[in-house]
């Protein structure tokens, strides 16, 4: 029991930022983390369903890593019964297994999501067979289009590293945040500053991108300044910590990719990842994964209004697999309580939520594979 109140205790006040890549595996909350007490509610904004055409000129993917419905309903519940989330119309469900497993992880799920195949557990952009597949995010730089990633994560995680990199092992950050050069790509922020400067091979990337151009930043709140240009946001050494560290750094990201992205007239594809939603459910804790659906509702919200506004951008929000086997047994929605359980530290086989908003929105419902939404954007949005 002590072991696992300092293990608690360092967790809390690191907010992961000076923790390994993987360290939020080994977190296990007390009951004291099982029961969100409530808080202060943010106002939701209803947007216009009208839009200007049949397909997209832009597309807005959310990954909410580790959601399904009761990570869902704990984020609708604790803001008192109101998401920016509830503005999607269109939805369905999506199968997760990988090519090897029953239970995906982040990586296969990823590259699921980011190339419409499956492939093994742990693996990155790569098929069964190791050999590179092209991402959604790649045919998008092909065509023209402006590409963006932001993430609350390392950007050389397993969830961004899949629309950008390609490696056999999730756990190859060095080599996934090299691959970042091999790219056109306009805009990434998140963590994992260090798999670029602090390098086994003596490489400085940081040096490097701004050698093709790329403004490189720490600070988020220079970063939100920026308006257009190439911009690598490297928000923290690995991991961007919880909400309490971190503040409104993912709905800010969002909105700055965004306003860089659009200045591109042919249009953008970008993935943004809300990724400690996971975490939550790995600690077994229903006050982060709670805060972290809020965050990441905001951001969404960041996307909504853009989309309201241009008529022409079609936003997707999915996750890539369930996390902590998650069920709901009490809430209230005048105070935003919510009691949580968690069945599991780990990921589950449980189907996650597909929700749409835009031109192409009404593709996205009943039930299909997470492979077939990257299928179903790439045809509204690349043609193929």
């Amino acid at each position: 029991m002590i072991q696992k109140i300092l293990i608690l205790a360092a967790f809390l006040i690191s907010g992961l930022t000076s923790a390994a890549q993987n360290d939020y595996l080994e977190s296990d909350a007390e009951d004291v983390e099982k029961t969100y007490i409530g808080g202060e509610s943010y106002e939701v904004k209803t947007f216009s369903q009208n839009f200007k055409a049949k397909k997209p000129k832009n597309v807005i993917l959310f990954i909410v890593d580790g959601m399904s419905l009761p990570h869902l309903h704990a984020g609708l519940t604790a803001n008192k019964g109101s998401l920016f989330l509830t503005n999607f119309k269109y939805m369905g469900l999506a199968t997760t297994h990988s090519a090897n497993k029953y239970i995906t992880d982040s990586a296969a799920g990823g590259t699921a999501l980011s190339t419409g195949q499956k492939t093994t557990n742990g693996a990155i952009g790569v098929d069964v067979n190791k050999k590179p597949i092209k991402t959604i995010l790649e045919e998008a730089e092909e065509k023209g289009l402006a590409t963006g990633l932001v993430s609350t994560s390392s950007i050389t995680h397993a969830t961004p590293a899949s629309f950008i990199a390609h490696q056999e092992s999730r756990n190859m950050y060095e080599e996934i945040a090299a691959d970042f050069l091999k790219t056109d790509i306009d805009v990434f922020i998140g963590g994992g500053y260090k798999h670029f400067t602090e390098r086994k091979d003596g490489r400085n990337l940081v040096e490097e991108l701004t050698q093709k151009n790329y403004r490189v930043e720490q600070d988020i709140n220079t970063i939100k300044n920026i308006k257009n240009g190439k911009l690598a946001g490297l928000t923290a050494s690995e991991h961007n910590g919880r909400m309490d560290e971190r503040g409104d750094m993912l709905p800010v990201a969002t909105s700055t990719a965004i306003n860089i992205l659009s200045n591109n007239k042919k249009g953008f594809f970008m993935m943004v990842e809300g990724s400690q939603v996971d975490w939550g459910g790995h600690a077994g804790s229903t006050i982060y994964v709670v805060e972290d659906m809020l965050d990441t509702d905001r951001a969404v919200g960041k996307a909504l209004e853009f989309a309201a506004q241009n008529k022409q951008t079609l936003v997707v929000v999915t996750s890539d697999h369930e996390t902590g086997g998650m069920t709901i047994l009490e809430g209230n929605y005048e105070t935003g309580m919510v009691k949580g359980e968690f069945t599991t530290g780990g990921h589950t086989g449980i189907m996650v939520p597909v929700m749409a908003y835009g031109p192409g929105a009404e593709q996205f419902t009943g039930f299909m594979d997470n492979t077939d939404i990257p299928k179903k954007i790439r045809k509204l949005l690349i043609g193929n």
